[in-house]
This record gives structure tokens, C-alpha cells and sequence, in this order.
């Protein structure tokens, strides 16, 4: 009986290690109201259109009356998203900002591109033909606008679909993050005019959706660690049950052998 009695520390000792190490539903479930270990976020949600910065590549269509003018700044055929998604004349009809913030386009010269929109730069530059091509209108797309998914055992690099878009759907197109990613500590690197800062929030939170951790922007890279608890492996109670009976049996037997010795 007493020898029973001084299995039964080694037995809860052991109980409490997988307990701590199980993987359960708080820790993977999205869209948890803020309590306990999930964290409330203030309502500060805003969504800013993008201003163009040094760097970026932009294509420009000029649609006209006069077809001389769209073939001087169009070429001939050769469609729109062919050219943005990589056609053969893309770059004959994108253009850099440049370190002094503008484009260098034909004819116009320099005009100021960094820090507008995407209608306020088309504004710009409709204002920049209209001296020299009356009734022209323009088409002007951000090119090259994509989202990076590291850790947690996957790496992956995707094109921004839209304008607009939040932390769910980004790490949908990425395959979810995974039964071991720590979604409690999710890590945004992100770029702005005075330098990269790092973003940290619990994807787990339903407050994420009125907050500013919820749209991503251009080149954002989302990085997701693992959990502690991916070494045990444990996700559900019956794994729990089972591993602990195993490693109570192996216990006993590592008892009883150095008992015999």
C-alpha cells in the first residue's frame, strides 16, 4: 500500500506535464470573445488607401480619341491584364517612382508619384497630358502588389488579390496556419515611410476585426511560430489518455528493472 502511495506524486506530476502540453480548442479557435487568456483590442480599425512610395513599379494605360495617341503610349495589341500579369511588353509600359519620388514618363518628363493614391496619382497625371492630348483619359494600376507567410513549417508568397484585404483572408490563400502555429503571438513586418516596424497581436481574438492588426498592406510579411507544444503532439483527450497510460507503463517498468538490479 505505501509503495502505491509513493507512485501516486510521480503520477500527478506526470498528468500535469501533458495537461500543460495538450493542444486544445481555446488555443487554435478563431473569433474567441476577449477573457481569460484571449486579449480585447480597442476599436481602432481604419483602412487608408495605399500611397504609392519609392520603389513601386505602376502600369499606365492613356485611352484617347486619337488613335496615334494610343498607339504612342500603348503600343499595338497586347491587352491590359496581359501586360500587368506579365506580358512581353509589361515593361515597355510600367513605370518606376523613382528615389525622388516621381516617374519619368514619355514626352511629360517628371511627374510626382510618391505618397498619392491610386486616384489621386491618375488625377496627376491625367492633369500632366491634358496640354499635350486633350480628352485622354488614364488607367493606372500598382503592379508587383504582394504578401509574404513565414514559419511554422511553410514558406509562401502571394499576389495581392484586391485593394482591400484582411489578416483571415491573407492566411486563407496561405492554407490556414496550421493545428501547431501559435496564433497568440502573430508577428506582422511591415514597411513604411520612416522605416520597418513589427506588428504583434492574438489572431484568436474576435476584437482583431475592429482593430488595426485586421487588413494587411503591400509587401506585409506575416510571420506564425510554433507552439511549445508541438514536440508532445497532443491534440485531442484521447491522445492525452493514451500517452499518459504509456508513459506511466514505461515508468513502471523503468521502477521495476532498477528494483531488480
Amino acid at each position: 500500500m505505501l509503495r502505491r502511495l509513493k507512485k501516486i506524486p510521480f503520477v500527478f506530476v506526470t498528468c500535469c506535464l501533458f495537461l500543460s502540453s495538450c493542444i486544445t480548442s481555446g488555443k487554435i479557435n478563431y473569433m474567441q470573445s476577449p477573457g481569460f487568456n484571449i486579449p480585447a483590442y480597442k476599436d481602432s480599425i481604419s483602412f487608408e488607401d495605399y500611397r504609392l512610395r519609392v520603389g513601386d513599379r505602376i502600369f499606365v494605360k492613356v485611352y484617347s480619341t486619337d488613335n496615334q495617341t494610343n498607339a504612342l503610349f500603348n503600343g499595338v495589341g497586347g491587352s491590359t491584364q496581359s501586360m500587368i500579369s506579365g506580358g512581353g511588353a509589361s515593361d515597355l509600359y510600367t513605370y518606376a517612382v523613382e528615389r525622388d519620388g516621381s516617374i519619368n514618363f514619355p514626352m511629360i518628363g517628371a511627374i510626382p508619384m510618391s505618397g498619392k493614391t491610386v486616384r489621386e496619382a491618375t488625377i496627376t497625371l491625367e492633369k500632366s497630358i491634358e496640354p499635350l492630348f486633350r480628352f485622354s483619359t488614364v488607367e493606372l494600376r500598382v503592379i508587383n502588389r504582394n504578401f509574404s507567410v513565414l514559419g511554422s513549417g511553410r514558406s509562401a508568397y502571394f499576389a495581392l488579390p484586391q485593394e482591400k484585404i484582411n489578416i483571415f483572408k491573407a492566411l486563407a490563400m496561405a492554407g490556414d496556419v496550421g493545428i501547431y502555429s501559435d496564433r497568440s503571438r502573430v508577428r506582422i513586418l511591415r514597411e513604411t515611410d520612416k522605416g520597418p516596424i513589427i506588428k504583434q497581436f492574438d489572431l484568436r481574438s474576435a476584437d482583431i476585426i475592429h482593430s488595426e492588426f485586421y487588413y494587411i498592406e503591400p509587401n506585409d510579411v506575416i510571420y506564425i511560430q510554433p507552439l511549445n507544444e508541438q514536440f508532445f503532439s497532443i491534440t485531442n483527450f484521447t491522445g492525452l489518455i493514451s500517452t499518459v497510460v504509456s508513459t506511466f507503463s514505461f515508468g513502471v517498468l523503468i521502477v521495476d528493472l532498477f528494483k531488480k538490479n
